[in-house]
Formats: structure tokens, sequence, C-alpha cells
């Protein structure tokens, strides 16, 4: 039988408390009924908030009424990365039952999307074959391509396989595994905080998509986020029990930015 890698990360420090802690706040948000009587309109403005705040991360921050009027979406730099985001957040649905049986096309797919007008159409879902890719978060040098590859592989073996590990464990080292690895010359960051609502929706922790992951990102802060990332990069127990707890976190205040939406539709 093959080994469940990812099962033991549960146990590292802090981790169960962290996930038990988010995986709370996710119920909460999915039994309660204001959020389950308004829940087209809650998974429209959770997509709004996301794609917004997936933007904001990697630096392209703008002013979220000019979002809602679509004002912000004029073509500059700043608005495409925006409209870029809002479109991969629109396609996470789709790729939730294909992310079961073929995680890289899933993966491909949202790269796909996010990468319209920022490389040549033919490198669009396409992994990277250089060491060249963005860093707005500036997690410093690119791994190898062919690690990347060989490790992007693995990924999809991990995500197509039974584990024991709670979904907000794997969807913590997915998440990190392609930010770290930046498989795609551009976006790798904006396909990566898609990977944890495509986990979790996946796997039945958040189906609907109702909580905003990356409003939790947000809130952390760019730094700390990157820090994180860093420390999951260096492979240690420790490392990677930092990166899980804080992906926690900020699924568990995601979730609470859903009781925001609802408060702000009353």
């Amino acid at each position: 039988m093959p080994q469940d890698v990812l099962e033991p990360l549960a146990g590292l420090p802090g981790v169960q408390e962290a996930v038990d802690a988010a995986r709370s706040a996710v119920d909460a948000v999915l039994w309660d009924r204001g959020v389950r009587a308004r829940a087209g309109e809650v998974v429209a403005a959770s997509r709004l908030r996301g794609g917004w705040a997936s933007a904001a991360i990697d630096g392209a921050e703008v002013r979220p009424d000019a979002l809602v009027s679509g004002d912000a979406l004029d073509g500059s730099p700043m608005g495409r990365v925006v409209a870029s985001a809002l479109a991969v957040q629109a396609e996470i649905p789709r790729q939730v039952d294909v992310l079961g049986r073929a995680p890289l096309q899933a993966l491909s797919t949202l790269h796909a999307v996010a990468s319209t007008g920022f490389v040549d159409d033919d490198q669009r879902g396409r992994p990277r074959a250089d060491e060249r890719a963005d860093d707005p978060l500036r997690l410093g040098p690119v791994p190898d391509h062919a690690e990347a590859s060989r490790r992007m592989a693995a990924l999809a073996g991990v995500l197509t396989a039974q584990s024991a590990a709670p979904a907000l464990v794997v969807a913590a080292i997915a998440h990190a595994e392609v930010a770290v690895l930046r498989p795609f010359a551009w976006g790798s960051g904006l396909v990566a905080r898609a990977t944890t609502r495509l986990v979790l929706a996946a796997r039945g922790v958040d189906p609907d998509g109702l909580t905003v992951p990356e409003a939790g990102l947000y809130a952390a802060g760019r730094s700390r986020y990157a820090d994180a990332l860093k420390a999951y990069a260096t492979g240690t127990p420790e490392g990677v029990a930092q990166w899980i707890v804080l992906h926690a976190e900020t699924v568990r205040v995601g979730a609470q930015e859903s009781q925001r939406i609802v408060a702000d539709l009353a």
C-alpha cells in the first residue's frame, strides 16, 4: 500500500489545533441560516472579494468600490491582474471534479485562464522551460524547472491518492507547492491561492465556495505569507508546521469574512 505522506503532518506542533479551529469556522458558515438563505449572493461576493485579495497580494491592489463598479478593470497593468484574478475565481467551480482525476490538468487550466494576455498563447497552461518566473512575493531563487516538474508530478500523485490527513492539510501542501515551485512563468501565485479553494471544494470542506481564504491571507499580510512559504521551502518540520498553521488561520479568517458579506447584504 502506498505510504500516506501527508498524514504525519497533522501531528506537527500546532497543526491539529489550527486545522480544527479553521474547520469549525467553515462549518459554522455552512450551517448559518443567514448564509444559506442568500447562498448565491454570498458565493458571488466571495469570488469578488477573493479575486480582489489575491490580486492585492501580488501587488495589484485597487479600491474595492472601483472593483464593484468595474472601473478597476481599465486595461492598466494593475487592472489586468485584477481581471485575471477574477477570471480564475470564475473558473474554479469547473475544475473541482477535474482535480480528483487529473490535478495537473486542473491547475494548467487555471493558469491558462490567469495568464491570458501576460504570456504568449502557446505558453498558457504550460510549465516553464527555464528558471525565469515572476516573483511578486520575493520568495527568492526559482527552483530548477526539472525539479519543479518532478515535484508537481509528485503533488498530482498526492492529490489523487487516499489520505487520512485533514483536507485543510492537503490544501495547505498543494497551495505551498505551487507557490514555492512557481511552475509557470507568470501567475503561479494566483493559481496557488486558487488551489486552496479548489481542494476545499473537492474535499467537501467548502463545496460551494462560500468562504474567502484569500481574505485571510490578505489580513495576515504579504510579509507573513511570504515568510511562511519560505519556512515551508526549507522542508524542516518546523517550517512546514509554520506554513500549515498560517494557512489554517487564513481559512478561519476567510470564514469570518463570509459573515461580513451577509452583514453587508442585509
